[in-house]
């Protein structure tokens, strides 16, 4: 599972990642509302951990963007204000928690795990496809496919962002965690695996390629 950490304290940011990820979860990092701004538009979380007041402005805001994007994202406002008030302002605004500063890490997990439990679903449906990133599962006509890893990541968030063109290096920022240190051919490799293992066995079309841009999801192909 993905999380994403608005925090502009760098210390406490790079604490709340080191402890996430020895835990299982994936992060990002944010210290600014434009890097969390920048974050939210190129891939999907599963919980954004945000610090109610930032440099460039109030993390609030970026909360309407979340739930635009994904209904299940949990979002936990931490925060030094502790206050009823400022609680209130924060449910009221869409965040699902409000935690206040300073808190056991502990006691954090606890409230991340129980927000991550009741969230919602994250199957995606689409005719006779469907995909579960939370199982890492591909099922057509109720028949279970086999495509793990990167490809099945790919396959996800392509469909995720079906009737768009996603570039080779919006990919790569997506889903890699350094894309900086991969070349650009591990998407070409991903796409052939999805065409092997799901197009050519099932006859069917998930990804075309559109030339000089990038893929585009395009289940059921349109006549």
């Amino acid at each position: 599972m993905r999380i994403l950490i608005v925090e502009d304290e760098t210390t406490l940011n790079k604490t709340l990642s080191e402890g996430l990820r020895e835990l299982g979860f994936q992060t990002d990092e944010a210290e600014s509302l434009k890097d969390a701004q920048y974050f939210v538009g190129i891939r999907n979380y599963d919980l954004a951990l945000i610090d109610w007041m930032l440099p460039d402005g109030d993390g609030l805001d970026i909360i309407p963007e979340i739930k635009r994007r994904s209904q299940r994202t949990a979002c936990l406002i931490v925060s030094a204000r502790d206050d009823h008030e400022s609680e209130i302002a924060a449910l009221k605004k869409g965040a699902d928690d409000y935690i206040c500063k300073p808190f056991e890490f502990d006691v954090l997990i606890s409230r991340i795990e129980a927000r991550l439990r009741f969230g919602g679903t994250n199957m995606i449906e689409i005719e006779d496809l469907k995909i579960s990133p939370d199982e890492e599962k591909v099922i057509y006509n109720d028949q279970e496919v086999e495509l793990k890893g990167k490809p099945f990541e790919v396959l996800t968030h392509l469909a995720r962002h079906c009737d768009q063109i996603v570039s080779k290096e919006q990919l790569l920022d997506a889903i890699w965690e350094e894309p900086e240190l991969v070349t650009p051919n591990v998407i070409e490799v991903a796409i052939n695996q999805i065409r092997q293992k799901i197009d050519k066995p099932l006859k069917i079309d998930t990804i075309e390629t559109v030339r000089r841009r990038g893929y585009r999801f395009c289940y059921p192909k349109k006549a």
